[in-house]
């Protein structure tokens, strides 16, 4: 398990932009599961949907990317190096994320092919899929 301090190590993000709180399950090279519960103190429910709070759609593809820059980061010689976000593609949002919820984020690497990365992405509330995507990454010089 990484938790959130070695989190912190090795993505850029801090709050309110951390979107990830540990990652369970890593196999480099090939996929990543990560953990994000989901509270009502979240600040993004203030303006959201106030009265009927929903996790936007797009932190959940941002949490998304956040494990897959772990992955990609535990995968590859990246001291010194940044892991950034390029694209998104099939983004889709079966089930709403409410407070309360625990988002398991499943990340697959598709494709490598040099600093480039590719990533199908899950992400599940009570094993039922709330959201999927394909991901792009790049690693690059801080």
């Amino acid at each position: 398990m990484i938790g959130i301090k070695e989190i912190q190590t090795i993505l850029p993000h801090r709050y309110p932009f951390l979107l990830i709180d540990k990652i369970v399950e890593l196999t480099p090279g090939s996929m990543a599961k990560g953990i994000k519960n989901v509270t009502v103190n979240e600040p993004f429910f203030m303006g959201h949907f106030p009265n009927h709070p929903i996790m936007p759609g797009v932190l959940i593809i941002e949490a998304m990317a956040q494990v897959g820059g772990v992955l990609a980061f535990k995968s590859a010689d990246v001291s010194n190096k940044l892991v950034y976000f390029m694209g998104i593609d099939n983004a889709r949002f079966r089930r709403p994320v409410v407070p309360g919820d625990v988002l398991e984020i499943t990340v697959t690497v598709t494709k490598t092919r040099g600093a480039i990365w590719a990533f199908k992405g899950e992400a599940r509330v009570d094993g039922a899929l709330a959201a999927e995507a394909e991901l792009m990454a790049t690693i690059v010089d801080k």
